[in-house]
């Protein structure tokens, strides 16, 4: 009778995929919270080793943005494609909490404006991811096309299970409270506020406390960016080592309504990946902490 031989790397491999499928079962179960990290920090590198990192320091979800190839998700896409990534993901014990795939051609037309931000949302269902993040319209002539495209596209993201939300980002939304009106003028519950910090430092050259900010986006806010800011103009700054005033713009948002969702990590200081890998331990101790 031939004797199996196992492979002890890959039978390591499996249980401690098994046993991270167990931990983020239960973290789910928990917490109103899901901390995290999106892949960004190690934007130079294959996201394989982004979700290395990201689980090793001990968060339980990641959120999708960047490796060296370009957008991990984007309308390109296919969904074989971003059914692997999901599986990379859920081996090493990690849901997907937020994909940012990029633009949706809303310049070229509205009708394909449509199509790309249905592909993406459609990537997002596929990762049992319920938030897809946007960054607003690129220039004052695509305001108009652009927040159409999401109007039409709000009753099928509700059927999906996902809410697209915008972020505080320059040109033209930098702060929460230009980001009201956007989201007010479409009024759909499948069209929210992901609240940003560090770019409320960033694009006022650190003149709007995100603390006030916040005060001015209550009843919009499914998820957040844990993003810190350093002068003159640095968001490649470890959380909890700047100028946000976290617990501050927490409790402010706290009082608006947001008191569950994601909270996830987009910078940390950088340096080679040991020193990244270094300063993610130190976030999710942080994040740790801050929601605590």
């Amino acid at each position: 009778m031939k004797t199996r031989t196992i492979n002890r790397r890959s039978f390591i491999g499996k249980m401690m995929a098994a046993t991270g499928s167990l931990a983020l079962i239960s973290a789910k179960k928990s917490s109103s919270w899901q901390s995290g990290s999106y892949t960004r920090p190690w934007a130079q590198h294959d996201y394989r080793v982004a979700f290395d990192s990201i689980a090793e320091a001990g968060f339980n979800y990641v959120g999708l943005m960047s490796d060296k190839s370009g957008p991990i998700i984007s309308i390109k896409t296919t969904p074989d494609r971003t059914a692997l990534i999901t599986e990379e993901a859920k081996s090493r014990g990690l849901g997907i909490a937020s994909v940012h795939g990029g633009n949706f051609d809303a310049g070229r037309s509205v009708d394909e404006g449509i199509k790309g931000l249905i592909s993406l949302i459609d990537s997002s269902a596929i990762c049992n991811c319920p938030n897809l993040l946007l960054l607003g319209a690129e220039a004052p002539e695509l305001v108009e096309n652009y927040y159409k495209v999401i109007a039409e596209c709000c009753d099928y993201a509700a059927t999906k299970g996902v809410i697209i939300s915008v972020k505080p980002h320059g040109p033209l939304n930098n702060t929460g409270r230009e980001c009201r009106p956007l989201i007010e003028s479409i009024g759909h519950k499948s069209f929210k506020l992901w609240y940003d910090p560090g770019n409320i430092y960033y694009y006022s050259d650190g003149r709007i406390d995100p603390v006030n900010d916040a005060g001015e986006v209550d009843g919009l806010v499914c998820g957040m960016s844990i993003k810190d800011f350093l002068m003159p103009k640095n968001v490649d700054v470890t959380p909890g080592t700047g100028m946000v005033d976290f617990a501050g713009v927490m409790a402010r948002l706290k009082k608006g309504g947001f008191r569950k969702g994601p909270l996830i990590v987009e910078c940390l200081s950088k340096g080679d990946l040991s020193f990244i890998n270094s300063e993610a331990l130190k976030a999710r101790i942080f994040l740790e902490k801050l929601i605590s």
